[in-house]
């Protein structure tokens, strides 16, 4: 498998407004993965409940299955900067909500619940958008290396956050909602110094014909709906991530410290991955290796599942990470190369249902099948599922696995060697 030169790969950050919209979600993913571990340890502390880590992910989840067709339509007819900016207005809403709940003293966790379907809400308007914004802020050849380095640094929060918020947690989840809140508040701001081209703009009115033109696309075209039905379902499946709190206090007997790093471990293991990426990224065979990073992330499932050891088990959620960050590049460079700007909101927005559904409904399901079966057997099932969908999808979509090149690339060589 063959990888390009790294050449220029850090180049596309003298884009003043990429460098801008990074630093705005790296502040913001540092904040939400803050606030992830105190919510989730918080809540877990006060019920005690499986269900009830299940039902996080599922208030986020609700609401954005419910608005996401609306919102990949919005990202088409207005702009996606502006759009980005409110939706994290309220993400600091939402942290500012937490903060008030936790010196409350309420020991009921509808609450919680509620500000998370807020949460959801501002989520299925800002995923859309800022899938579809990078497009709109790099030419179209510094483009893979964009979608490297935003995955870099969102990945660099996703290993730091989960840490700062288990080690913030020890003076209590007020702390970590405060300081979650003072992030969000910068990035807010960073977001608002942030100028984005112009797009395409789509005027069409609302109507169920133009909210599920992305549905239609997706579906007229093979190699895209098979990798990103690759996504939803190998990670509904293998969505243990959310069992982590009580695995952590259950299984290898550690604190919110240790739930910290276990809940870093995926995102270190997906930075180092990206971060390759941005100095080699993928040119030839694509379709291995999109499937044999979603069947890493099966076995790294199965091997924590087994496990009793912390180390064992932070190295098995480093692989997943790996594996995870893999699929997700092939999947975005193959989404976004394949569609007109004057869609790419909506297209970004079907996306989004999938990759939501494989994580919040993921967890979900994770949180409802170890109430039934118990937490190790819960893993272990997820695991295995994960690798039965990878082998069949190979199947169902031979023309995704035995892809070696991505269209874009294609076309480029073709010129090139017309010309």
């Amino acid at each position: 498998m063959s990888l390009n030169s790294p050449t220029g790969s850090l180049g596309v950050l003298r884009n003043r407004n990429l460098s801008f919209y990074l630093s705005a979600r790296f502040l913001g993913t540092l904040a939400v993965q803050m606030q992830s571990v105190a919510v989730g340890w918080q809540v877990y502390q006060i019920t005690q409940s499986l269900f009830d880590l299940g039902l996080i992910g599922l208030a986020q989840f609700a609401p954005f299955l419910a608005l996401i067709l609306w919102a990949g339509h919005v990202a088409d007819t207005h702009n996606r900067r502006t759009i980005i900016l409110l939706c994290m207005c309220t993400q600091l809403l939402c942290s500012l909500l937490l903060v008030g709940f936790t010196l409350s003293g309420s020991h009921v966790v509808w609450p919680v619940f509620a500000i998370l379907v807020l949460y959801g809400s501002a989520r299925a308007f800002m995923m859309p958008a800022s899938q579809a914004v990078l497009r709109n802020l790099v030419p179209i050849e510094d483009f893979s290396q964009a979608v490297a380095l935003s995955s870099s640094t969102f990945h660099v929060a996703v290993i730091a956050g989960p840490v700062l918020g288990g080690l913030l947690y020890v003076f209590g989840p007020n702390v970590v909602y405060t300081v979650s809140s003072v992030l969000l508040a910068l990035s807010v701001l960073l977001m608002a110094a942030t100028k984005s081209a112009p797009q395409v703009m789509n005027k069409a009115p609302v109507s169920w014909h133009t909210l599920l033109e992305g549905l239609r696309f997706v579906w007229s075209r093979p190699i895209v709906l098979g990798a990103i039905s690759l996504d939803l379902f190998a990670v509904l499946f293998g969505g243990a991530t959310a069992l982590l709190p009580a695995y952590a206090h259950d299984v290898l007997a550690a604190g919110p410290t240790g739930l910290g790093l276990l809940r870093t471990a995926p995102g270190a293991g997906a930075a180092l991955c990206s971060i390759l990426l941005a100095f080699f990224p993928i040119r030839r065979k694509v379709g291995a290796w999109m499937f044999g990073g979603v069947a890493l992330f099966g076995l790294a499932t199965v091997t924590m599942g087994l496990t009793g050891s912390f180390a064992i088990a932070l190295a098995a959620l480093f692989l997943l990470g790996a594996g995870d960050m893999v699929s997700v590049y092939v999947r975005h460079l193959l989404v976004q190369y394949e569609t007109p700007d004057e869609i790419r909101g909506r297209v970004s927005a079907v996306n989004s249902v999938f990759i939501g559904a494989s994580n919040e409904l993921g967890e979900f399901e994770s949180g409802l099948t170890a109430s039934w079966f118990g937490l190790v057997r819960a893993i272990l099932l997820g695991g295995a599922a994960t690798l039965v969908v990878t082998g069949a999808w190979m199947k169902l979509f031979p023309v995704l696995s035995r892809m070696d090149r991505f269209p874009h690339h294609e076309a480029e060589e073709a010129a090139r060697k017309a010309g």
